[in-house]
């Protein structure tokens, strides 16, 4: 492992699953128990999008004529994102995608695309490292690479790159190594923190 930085990371996690006690959120548990043994000096921010309840996306416009969304429900979910060093985005796979309440999340991004595009402000200066954590219950992993595919875009407004993803396959049948999963996440987590 390299030398580290002595500074404090941020690492922001945002959840996308109903089942507190599923597969998503046990890696999700994963992740934050091995970023605290890589790395002691860490301060963390988890954001369940469920509890969070955000508005979609209208595409009202108010982002084109100020850098800010009309829906103040954003803020904290902002806060977060501009602090993060790390952000990890824990979901399961619900109909090749994410669940409703992590989707639009991921789609009131459109105010940090219009603050580029419309406003000539750069939105989220911090570059961010991200790692994609999924779970989905059958063999098919198309689901995962839609995901990974919207992520990629929505991750140019948040200013993060896509460094890992690490997935629970087939889950509907019971048989989940959670042992090789924990060893992904923390390959991942080594090679980013």
């Amino acid at each position: 492992m390299g030398e580290l930085n002595s500074g404090k990371k941020e690492l922001l996690l945002i959840t996308g699953s109903p089942r507190k006690n599923g597969v998503t959120n046990t890696l999700a548990a994963m992740v934050l128990e091995e970023a605290g043994l890589i790395y002691k000096n860490i301060n963390v921010t988890t954001l369940d999008t469920y509890a969070l309840a955000l508005k979609p996306c209208t595409h009202c416009g108010y982002c084109k004529k100020k850098p800010a969304c009309v829906h103040d429900d954003f803020l904290p979910v902002d806060a977060a994102l501009q602090r993060a060093d790390v952000l990890v985005i824990a979901s399961p796979v619900y109909v090749l995608g994410f669940p409703a309440p992590l989707k639009a999340l991921l789609d009131r991004s459109q105010q940090y695309f219009e603050a580029k595009f419309s406003l000539g402000i750069t939105a989220i200066e911090r570059h961010k490292k991200a790692v994609l954590l999924s779970a989905h219950g059958s063999k098919d992993d198309k689901g995962v690479c839609f995901m990974e595919e919207q992520l990629k875009l929505v991750f140019k407004a948040f200013n993060a790159e896509l460094n890992a993803s690490i997935t629970a396959h087939n889950t509907d049948s019971g048989h989940i190594d959670f042992d090789a999963l924990r060893g992904e996440i923390k390959t991942a987590l080594t090679g980013i923190l």
